[in-house]
């Protein structure tokens, strides 16, 4: 086998043993969840805090939502591809909870990102007695959405006479 040959076939061997360099996955923009509620995040500090809103689609009592302010942290990207995080939001405009949301942010195969997050919600209760049906738990996975740059949160977000969300 001439020269040619074997460096053709020494290329190909060692580009099937190569993986692809992991794409990371950036925290800040905006993200809808199953439930179709909306989060938009910050650029993220030095230090990997961030803070954003949250515009959720489900109630405790139901009625009108608002915009609720969110803070957070982050693993710092520079250290894993896939980082993890954690939030809460206090549902300060229309109830008497805060969610903590704790995740990680993944990139699949075809370059989708996506955070899948467990949340526990706490609302607040008037004794001790009902403490048992205060606290809740469950998971959401959010999908990046591709908009304009900037904020744009507050242009998604329905009048209180309009309860019905945009679709974007």
């Amino acid at each position: 086998m001439g020269s040619g040959a074997f460096t053709l076939a020494l290329v190909l061997a060692l580009s099937t043993c190569v993986t692809p360099v992991e794409r990371k996955c950036q925290l800040s923009g905006l993200w809808r969840n199953e439930q179709d509620s909306l989060m938009e995040i910050s650029a993220l500090d030095d230090d990997g805090g961030f803070q954003g809103e949250y515009l959720t689609r489900v109630t405790l009592a139901g009625g009108c939502t608002r915009i609720s302010p969110l803070r957070g942290a982050q693993q710092q990207p520079s250290e894993v591809a896939w980082p993890t995080f954690a939030f809460t939001i206090w549902w300060n405009t229309f109830s008497n909870a805060t969610t903590a949301f704790a995740g990680q942010c993944f990139v699949d195969a075809s370059g989708r990102e996506m955070l899948s997050t467990m949340w526990m919600l706490r609302e607040a209760v008037g004794s001790l007695e009902e403490d048992w049906k205060a606290t809740r738990v469950g998971r959401n996975v959010f999908t990046r959405k591709r908009t304009p740059k900037g904020k744009i949160l507050h242009s998604l977000s329905p009048p209180c006479e309009d309860a019905a969300l945009p679709v974007l």
